[in-house]
């Protein structure tokens, strides 16, 4: 058994309002809760800080609540669900952004069931093969470097792993075996409140990337390889249009 939380904020800079922006009819946000409603979950929970947010989930049928304007992260939205709701500690909860339309079900189901299977892993997350140099090279494409077992040893905006032997001037011209960090992830609820009662760290600090706080702290991320990445979720006003144009037929 697994939850999901979607936490949905209105104030964004690129897209303000994002969460209510029409796409073929319905609210982007509406798009990710009916996608989160056929993973499986045992509940699925809206969580903003918006009044306008909150009334539109209602509207279709979401559980929303409102949670404290005050959250750095969605990540803290999510813990502050968990405790409203009381979740066990060993509960897994499935953080789904709400600008993510076009999430596969199935992968928010998979995350919750690899940390299932792994009682001693704190979260788990989803990494996909690098598609192209373009996307190697761009720091806002984050990059995942994993043990063997799966175990995530690190997480950069850099290129990672670099590619001594193909770097000619200092710039890569290899990409084969690097993996993109796909920004999805199930939490163990006692990892959870854990994660967000602890202060940000350095590498944290550094690479502006909240995930390397649980490293730094000595906390285990599992990482589940997909064979392909997802879909981009929307950011953009460019995003929105192709997201548009993906779902105008649906």
């Amino acid at each position: 058994m697994f939850h999901v939380v979607i936490p949905a904020r209105h104030a964004a800079s690129r897209l303000p309002g994002k969460p209510l922006l029409p796409i073929a009819g319905k609210p982007l946000v509406q798009w990710v809760w009916e996608r989160c409603c056929r993973s499986g979950a045992a509940s699925i929970v809206v969580a903003t800080d918006d009044a306008r947010i909150l009334a539109a989930a209602r509207g279709f049928g979401a559980d929303a609540v409102m949670t404290a304007a005050t959250h750095a992260s969605g990540t803290d939205r999510v813990a502050e669900v968990a405790t409203l709701r009381r979740f066990g500690d060993e509960d897994i909860v499935v953080n789904v952004q709400g600008d993510e339309p076009l999430i596969e079900p199935q992968l928010v189901a998979d995350l919750a069931a690899a940390l299932a299977a792994r009682p001693a892993v704190d979260i788990a997350t989803a990494i996909a093969p690098v598609g192209s140099l373009e996307e190697f090279l761009d720091p806002n494409s984050v990059k995942a470097v994993c043990a063997q077992d799966g175990r995530a040893l690190y997480f950069s905006r850099a290129p990672m792993p670099w590619p001594r032997d193909a770097a000619p001037q200092g710039r890569p011209i290899r990409y084969a075996g690097a993996w993109r960090h796909i920004g999805i992830y199930a939490y163990r609820v006692r990892s959870l409140r854990r994660f967000t009662q602890l202060p940000p760290t350095p590498l944290e600090l550094a690479e502006k990337l909240e995930q390397l706080r649980a490293l730094e702290q000595g906390m285990t991320i599992h990482c589940v390889t997909l064979k392909v990445a997802p879909p981009a979720g929307v950011d953009t006003p460019a995003d929105l249009e192709r997201v548009r144009s993906h779902l105008g037929g649906e």
